[in-house]
């Protein structure tokens, strides 16, 4: 039963990782200046690290949950 959590949690947070991360630019300006989102910040500098803030987030779930499906999923197999 908890390792279907964590597989929900691990696609969740890939798919969000991976559209966060297409919303860096290596310029600083990214698909995150299109519209009302570069007005929210003050700076351009403020939006990406807001952007990275978010972005390290859902990657540390997705780490996080890799590991405890494989340490759940090894006790499984142990029988504990």
């Amino acid at each position: 039963m908890e390792t279907k959590f964590f597989y929900f949690m691990q696609i969740i947070s890939a798919i969000l990782s991976v559209f966060l991360i297409l919303l860096h630019s290596p310029k600083g300006d990214g698909m995150a200046s299109i519209g009302a989102a570069s007005q929210l910040f003050a700076s351009q500098k403020s939006t990406e690290k807001g952007l990275n803030k978010v972005t390290y987030f859902f990657v540390g779930i997705f780490i996080l949950s890799t590991f405890m499906m494989s340490f759940g999923l090894k006790l499984l197999h142990i029988g504990l």
